[in-house]
């Protein structure tokens, strides 16, 4: 297996691509990227990739966009070494929350994600939990999403107390997801209903559907960014008489003051899973609870099964 399939480890998240590799029983290919002083850069591979199926590892984390045309670079080196096949391994797909026009004169960036990923070279992506399934309808090569909702629901049902407790969507649009957790966690479901009063960009909480007075409130969501929307669901759930506040999310992105925003609020812990990196000097600093599950034998899992041609279904359950 290890003489014909490459796992390339681009820069954002080299400790994830080692763990798949480990899960592999393989190496990492040797590679190299060099940054230059005109903000240029240089991708090599050196390793003979010629008839390979290669495996490019790249989540979407800051530098965003630097990271981004490391791997379109990556990918098109690739494709000129005469790579038999690339698959984009993508955990946190790029702008994946740009999949709609919902106001004038603005991308469609998902959309254009897929297009540059196709031009490059990729023959097929591998990705987890986009935040808009339609996502896989705007490429035209294979897309395989995995889902990381079993993974996050074994650690919550190992570590929080689920007898009494509430599962929360935070907005009416994210009560799609909450079903499958529900599902697997036989837990009961809240919705908290938000509505714009004016033109401003900032929903207010005017009711909940459901009943959270004296539970345990465990607020679900697909990602977490600048913590803002789960701060605020937080305390209006205290408000409403839930006993205490624990959040879980497939991807966190944490990005701005998010680790101050988290550590002065409401929220005790916080489940993510390591899709995306999370800088230990940040935890150090801030005084948040953030269990960390891993990904990386899933990853693994689908990387064996595309690469030997075998069923890849069977994940998705």
């Amino acid at each position: 297996m290890a003489n014909d399939i490459k796992i390339i480890s681009l820069s954002s998240h080299n400790a994830l691509a080692s763990e798949i590799c480990g899960h592999l029983e393989m190496p990492l290919t040797q590679t190299e990227t060099i940054r230059f002083g005109n903000e240029n850069m240089l991708f090599t591979c050196h390793e003979n990739v010629r008839e390979s199926d290669v495996f490019v590892i790249q989540t979407s984390c800051p530098p965003v966009s630097e990271n981004i045309m490391e791997l379109l670079i990556a990918i098109d080196a690739l494709k000129h070494a005469s790579a038999r096949r690339i698959t984009a391994v993508l955990p946190y797909f790029p702008y994946a929350r740009s999949d709609k026009k919902d106001r004038p004169r603005i991308s469609i960036t998902a959309r254009l994600m897929a297009d540059l990923l196709e031009t490059a070279g990729a023959n097929r992506v591998l990705t987890m939990n986009l935040h808009s399934p339609q996502v896989q309808g705007f490429f035209r090569i294979p897309v395989d999403q995995l889902d990381a909702t079993p993974i996050v629901c074994d650690e919550l049902r190992n570590t929080s107390e689920l007898e009494d407790s509430v599962l929360v969507a935070s907005d009416v649009s994210e009560a799609k997801d909450l079903k499958a957790y529900a599902n697997r966690l036989n837990a009961p479901i809240a919705i908290i209903d938000k509505r714009r009063n004016d033109d401003s960009e900032s929903p207010e909480a005017v009711s909940i559907i459901g009943d959270v007075a004296d539970r345990n409130a465990l607020i679900i969501d697909d990602e977490i960014a600048s913590g803002g929307t789960m701060i605020a669901a937080a305390d209006f759930l205290l408000k409403h008489g839930a006993r205490r506040i624990e959040a879980a999310a497939v991807h966190p992105v944490l990005s701005g003051n998010a680790y101050d925003r988290l550590s002065s609020s409401t929220i005790e812990r916080l489940v993510v899973t390591n899709t995306i990196p999370i800088p230990a000097e940040k935890l150090a600093s801030h005084p948040i609870a953030i269990n960390t599950v891993s990904v990386a034998n899933l990853f693994a899992e689908a990387i064996r099964a595309i690469h030997t041609g075998s069923s890849i279904s069977r994940l998705f359950t």
